[in-house]
């Protein structure tokens, strides 16, 4: 008898295909135990309306500068936090043309897509309620982003499940250090939220590389290369996102050592990528120049970290005197 999986064609699509076809049980069961452990939050609740009042065009003030109770800092990881949720129709797009819009796959693309939507919707409404931001410049940076989108490329699906491995886990480092950088307990309870739910989204997609690594380990560890090594952040071709993460990375928000550190590694160590016996020459060749790099990012954050420590010490020093 015919199968599904026997009418899948050969070569690289068609692998991409068999696995799409292969992995919809491990995606079943996944969104199964997403489903059961998460936990449902109201955005409404984590906003103190409280603090709200009119703008001019209802009669009241429109922003000023003073009437920001955040840091430069903080509103600087809190506009890039924002912003690259904001592009959430470009993200569901990427992900819904590589997973497809039926069975288990198309299930999980509608519950991530709709549990993402929470996180935009409350940090804009923290943001626009406390005024931490100028609304306006708010409002134009996201049109003008949203209206850029995002394109990941020609990534295969692979390549899309293990960078959103990794990439799911860096947005919760972010918004978790964020929240602690504002100062404010409301915000940091927020961004705490969010970032639960990051980390959720990140061991649904790390459990299913762990199966693809079982069912295509050469073609699943070239693509764990590949994403490691030319990783970004999504939220990259917005406006002054270079200058913006620099002053990020300076505050210890999200820099170099805490990618390596509290991003590439913990995944790296789940799949047991430097402990398992079942590549071939090019799963082998893939994990070498994955060593490779990973030497390279070590030494480079060190040397950040060090020049970090640097500066604080002078600004300390001027500011002593």
């Amino acid at each position: 008898m015919t199968t599904t999986s026997d009418r899948i064609p050969s070569g690289p699509e068609g692998l991409q295909a068999r696995l799409l076809y292969e992995l919809e049980s491990v995606v079943e069961e996944n969104l199964n135990r997403h489903t059961a452990i998460a936990k449902d939050w109201m955005p409404h609740d984590y906003i103190p309306w409280s603090r709200g009042r009119d703008f001019a065009f209802l009669g009241g003030e429109d922003w000023v500068p003073a009437d920001s109770p955040l840091s430069p800092v903080a509103k600087t990881a809190m506009v890039v936090n924002l912003l690259t949720e904001d592009n959430l129709p470009s993200y569901h797009r990427e992900i819904a043309t590589r997973f497809g819009r039926d069975g288990a796959w198309g299930q999980w693309v509608g519950r991530w897509t709709a549990e993402e939507g929470r996180h935009g919707i409350a940090l804009r409404d923290y943001l626009v309620v406390t005024r931490g931001v100028d609304p306006v410049k708010l409002e134009a940076l996201r049109m003008e982003h949203m209206t850029a989108g995002y394109d990941s490329g020609e990534k295969t699906m692979l390549q899309a499940v293990a960078y959103v491995s990794f990439q799911e886990l860096a947005t919760r480092v972010s918004h978790r250090n964020t929240g602690a950088s504002t100062g404010c307990p409301v915000a940091e309870q927020l961004l705490g939220r969010i970032a639960q739910d990051e980390n959720l989204h990140m061991i649904f997609y790390r459990n299913l590389v762990s199966a693809a690594l079982d069912l295509a380990p050469d073609e699943t560890m070239s693509a764990i290369r590949d994403e490691v090594v030319g990783f970004t952040m999504p939220g990259a071709g917005m406006t002054d996102f270079q200058r913006n993460s620099v002053t990020i990375a300076k505050a210890g928000i999200y820099d170099l050592r805490l990618h390596h550190d509290a991003v590439i590694q913990p995944v790296l160590k789940y799949w047991k990528i430097f402990d398992r016996a079942d590549f071939g020459p090019d799963g082998e060749k893939a994990r070498e120049e994955l060593s490779e790099f990973l030497v390279g990012l070590d030494a480079q954050a060190s040397r950040f970290v060090e020049q970090r420590e640097r500066m604080r010490a002078r600004d300390a020093a001027r500011a002593a005197k």
